[in-house]
């Protein structure tokens, strides 16, 4: 399948011919596969697993099909070999005309979808009457889901990736806002593409290290390695005649989940049927899992608890839901003898009903029926029917789906229009409970985070997943309350040892001093130079030195928090709003050259950063070039109309240009849409004021 590949140049010094042959040796060694690195020597050292070892490289679907053509044949037509690909006619499940034009009520925003010319295209627009004094038009890249359940919608500038604000709901065959949307919350074409999100809806992609959403290479869906492992060593194994018979031995060169422990192989399919709160091991990232690992080896995901909310669930959570089940939780054997073929054979695993190589609608129901009465025998005194206990009217009106009652389809409390399996197989719930339980969720009480994949979680795991909860899903303060539990402060060890996170809290709660503080207490020099130190792939680090920097920034220390914008700066270079703000806190600082600089190179990878814009446009104003500054505003206007910053600046130019009229109406269509702007308000009294 093809890839798209996104080109970046850099240079390399010349070096001494001795020292460039064995730089060229070690590159061809690495070549194309730094992105998708993964594991370690040490994992390798353990595992029985040839390709977990560090030298395995991802060779691609098309590689698998040269062998396993009647399986890859299946499994281009499953939810995950159609999960991801470019937008086309081909690709798309949605319906197009007079039905695929919403409305969103909290931003005065129309959005319509439409192709032309084989491109796909969404448009966003704003109308005053039958006027419209606002549009803008963005090209669909990329499409992601099967249509099984949604289509959603990607685009891409220089590689970063966005998702856009039109979602297809195929089961209900409407348009609507994306999941995250709704309710005030469009974030409009804003909402980055990480690799969290990218690492499950696709398989392992080229991702630039220092960024939050930039990419260099896309694949084009789910394909064969994401569940069997890196399979360059199995290949290279089979080209050189060496053949093992698997129906009596295991392959080590490539991972079968069906041979692997029943805990390993539920966790290849947890990797991304676990959704949740994912909190990485230090050091590790989304690339860092091969099948056939423990999965909080890499990461612990967490779920919130709630009393008496048990029916609610989220749609990715068939792991954590089916764990729940009579089904699994007795059937759970111990660990197999690590040289039988195939341990997890007696055990309820996700590979017990489905066939991962197979679609679930060719599946069809009375597949996985024969799985439920395979364990389930005949003998109910009422049914007579593979031991169900219901009466036979019941049964016969079911049509004999045990699915039907057991694991019926509901609402994901996440995802609007959308109706799913759920994975917690169950006696049916009488209506009745199911009223009183639903009364009872409304005043649901929360009892904490647990952890699902793992027993016994760090102590500051559990914090940082706390931190997590809040800032991502809920902003509620008593995740703040019990982060704080599991973070200790009381010496300076303590304060080093969990300082990233101390800070995070700190700033989540809008502490700024304390963060301050926190920085002054360890000492400034030893956060930049021993402390935030480490480029990854989550940024942690840096994130930690932009939340410092903010802090200092917000508490009046500009010339401080310049050094905590640049160290985030170094740590992820490819980051424009860590750059962004680091050239702004430069003009604060009067070294309007270099926060020009900054902001240019900004621009240059991501034109249509907005706070760049408007900051650049500022700095040009300054020196008087109002026609460098106002392209500078429009630019910015034109990808967000309501930008508060952008409509103030603009006002500022048009005073600089002597018209106050037109810096009136800009201040007002600024108070609009941002009534409790401060700075806005104050401007219009003195427009009014001096122009009664």
């Amino acid at each position: 399948m093809s890839k798209r590949n996104f080109s970046f140049r850099f240079s390399l010094r010349l070096l001494p011919v001795g020292l460039l042959l064995c730089w060229c040796a070690f590159f061809a060694a690495c070549s194309g596969s730094d992105d998708k690195k993964s594991g370690t020597d040490s994992v390798a050292a353990v595992s029985p697993y040839l390709n977990h070892s560090d030298s395995a490289r991802y060779v691609g679907m098309n590689t698998c099909k040269g062998c396993h053509l009647n399986i890859y044949e299946t499994f281009i037509h499953t939810g995950m070999g159609r999960s991801f690909d470019t937008a086309n006619t081909a690709k798309t499940s949605a319906s197009f005309g007079s039905n695929s034009t919403i409305y969103d009520k909290y931003r005065n925003l129309w959005y319509h979808s439409y192709f032309s010319g084989g491109k796909m295209y969404i448009s966003e627009y704003r109308l005053e009457g039958r006027d419209t004094t606002y549009k803008r038009t963005e090209q669909v890249d990329y499409i992601v889901g099967s249509g099984q359940h949604t289509n959603s919608h990607i685009y891409s500038v220089n590689g970063y990736l966005f998702q856009m604000p039109m979602t297809f709901y195929t089961q209900k065959g409407k348009w609507d806002l994306p999941p995250g949307f709704e309710d005030g919350h469009n974030s409009r074409f804003d909402r980055k593409i990480g690799l969290e999100c990218m690492s499950c809806h696709n398989t392992l992609p080229g991702f630039v290290k220092g960024s939050e959403n930039q990419f260099t290479e896309i694949p084009d869906g789910i394909t064969c390695e994401r569940c069997h492992g890196p399979g360059s060593i199995h290949v290279q194994q089979k080209m050189a005649g060496d053949i093992i018979d698997t129906s009596k031995f295991i392959d080590y060169s490539i991972v079968n989940p069906g041979k692997l422990q029943p805990d390993l192989q539920f966790d290849v399919c947890q990797r991304c049927h676990l959704q949740g709160n994912a909190v990485l091991q230090p050091g590790k990232s989304f690339f860092d899992f091969k099948p056939g690992m423990k999965l909080n080896s890499v990461m612990t995901v967490f779920m919130p608890k709630y009393e008496g909310a048990e029916d609610e669930f989220i749609m990715a959570s068939h792991a954590e839901r089916l764990k729940m089940s009579a089904c699994f939780i007795q059937s759970q054997p111990k660990p197999g003898n690590a040289n039988e073929l195939r341990p997890a054979r007696s055990s309820f695993t996700c590979v017990t009903c489905h066939n991962p190589h197979v679609t679930v609608k060719e599946t069809g129901s009375s597949a996985f029926n024969a799985k439920c009465m395979g364990c389930h025998t005949q003998g109910s005194k009422q049914s007579k029917l593979h031991g169900c206990t219901a009466p036979i009217k019941t049964v016969t009106t079911a049509q004999n789906n045990c699915v039907s009652c057991h694991m019926p389809r509901s609402g994901s409390i996440d995802i609007p229009h959308v109706t799913v399996h759920d994975h917690w197989i169950r006696r049916p719930v009488p209506d009745s409970d199911a009223e009183a339980k639903k009364t009872t969720a409304e005043v649901k009480k929360f009892l904490g985070l647990y952890a699902v994949n793992d027993d016994n979680p760090s102590a500051q795991t559990r914090g940082r997943a706390y931190l997590q909860q809040f800032e991502k899903f809920t902003a509620d303060p008593q995740y703040l309350d019990s982060a704080k539990r599991y973070l200790p402060d009381a010496t300076v060890p303590d304060l080093r040892g969990n300082f990233c996170e101390l800070v995070q809290l700190s700033f989540l709660r809008n502490d700024f001093a304390g963060v301050t503080a926190q920085v002054n207490r360890l000492g400034v020099r030893t956060a930049l130079d021993t402390v935030l130190v480490r480029e990854s792939w989550d940024n942690y680090h840096a994130w930690a030195a932009y939340r410092i920097g903010e802090s200092f920034y917000k508490t009046g220390n500009a010339a401080t928090a310049e050094l905590f914008y640049k160290k985030a700066t170094d740590l992820a270079p490819f980051h424009p709003d860590f750059r962004a703000k680091y050239g702004l806190t430069l003009a604060v600082n009067k070294k309007n050259f270099e926060a020009r600089a900054q902001l240019q190179m900004v621009l240059d990878a991501y034109p249509k950063h907005v706070q760049a814009n408007t900051n650049l446009g500022y700095l040009w104003l300054l020196e008087g070039n109002d026609k460098k500054a106002e392209q500078c505003y429009q630019t910015a206007l034109k990808y967000d109309p309501d930008d508060d910053q952008a409509l103030l600046n603009m006002a500022g130019l048009q005073l600089f240009r002597g018209n106050k009229a037109a810096a009136l109406t800009l201040v007002n269509q600024c108070l609009k849409v941002h009534p409790e702007n401060e700075q806005a308000k104050q401007l219009q009294q003195q427009l009014k004021q001096s122009n009664p």
